[in-house]
């Protein structure tokens, strides 16, 4: 019985870890954070090369989301030149009320 209740326990542990909205948990964990809208990075690579910043150089992109929340994505120049996003923070603004 006790068993049961850990396996149980474990089992709706690792759903709720699951199921996590991957555009609001964004972190640079070794996985590859995927593009939204709004991203340089969206629908694909950008056609100009970054050619003077040095390669693992990083640089902030702020936009907002069609939520109207602030996001702000870390870039890092890889060494063939591409962009990859390593952080995104999304800020949620007041409503004003």
């Amino acid at each position: 019985m006790r068993k049961t209740l850990i396996s149980l326990a474990l089992a709706t542990l690792t759903a709720c870890s699951a199921t996590a909205d991957p555009e609001l948990v964004a972190r640079d964990y070794g996985s590859d954070i995927a593009p939204i809208s709004g991203s340089i990075t969206y629908g694909g690579q950008p056609r100009s090369r970054l050619t003077k910043a040095p390669v693992g150089s990083s640089f902030d992109h702020e936009f907002y989301n069609s939520f109207g929340n602030r996001v702000v994505e870390r870039y890092r120049i890889q060494p063939d030149r591409s962009l990859k996003i390593v952080s995104r923070q999304i800020f949620n603004l007041p409503s004003g009320d």
